[in-house]
């Protein structure tokens, strides 16, 4: 029986062989670029959110926030990486934002963090002990490292990366965080950690 992590695997190569080879990159993406500009719905987009909110998910093509939660342009900022995972670099994002907002905002709540983990999705490859270890030989990163950052079960990873970003000393507990799983096929969005705030205190938060 083919497992989850092989078949999500397998399921990005056969997706990739069906493109064609002249299949439309960047030119295309341009050439939409310009009926957006022409429209003009980027003036007035501001660099801090309207929705107070900062999504972190998956880079997969599938869980796009603008389509799956409906975002319009200056609502939300968005960090995606493979899974959807709380990285150090994620932390340290957040934490940039949160500074940011903070000078703006000296008192009371920030802004909300949404993590949002997915079914169906490829980072269940990090268990396959093959792709994980020609894939750590690619890059230098630590084996033991990548396995931790498989999502197969999305409601237990998601709430594991909710607590990491709800115990790390450089969110400001002016900043909130919440955890959902989106289902890719039937497009519902899922809460299974409600926002709420960290337990880290600090001076200058």
């Amino acid at each position: 029986m083919m497992s989850f992590d092989s078949a999500a695997a397998n399921a990005i190569l056969a997706a990739a062989r069906e493109q064609p080879e002249t299949a439309p990159g960047f030119e295309t993406a341009l050439t939409r670029n310009r009926a957006f500009a022409a429209a003009g719905t980027q003036e007035g987009a501001g660099m801090f959110p309207s929705l107070r909110l900062l999504v972190v998910t998956c880079l997969d093509p599938r869980v796009d926030p603008a389509h799956v939660l409906g975002l319009d342009l200056g609502d939300a900022m968005v960090v995606r990486n493979g899974g959807g995972r709380v990285t150090p670099d994620v932390i340290n994002s957040i934490a940039f934002v949160g500074e940011l907002a903070s000078r703006a905002m000296p008192n009371g709540p920030l802004f909300e963090v949404a993590v949002i983990h997915h079914t169906d999705c490829g980072a269940g490859a990090l268990t396959d002990e093959e792709f994980r270890h020609r894939f750590a030989q690619r890059t230098g990163a630590d084996e033991a490292i990548l396995r931790d950052l498989a999502v197969v079960d999305a409601a237990a990873t998601v709430g594991s990366d909710v607590e990491r970003l709800r115990s790390a000393d450089a969110i400001s507990p002016r900043i909130s965080v919440s955890g959902h799983v989106y289902d890719v096929v039937t497009g519902q969005v899922e809460t299974v950690a409600p926002a709420g705030a960290g337990a880290a205190t600090s001076t200058s938060a």
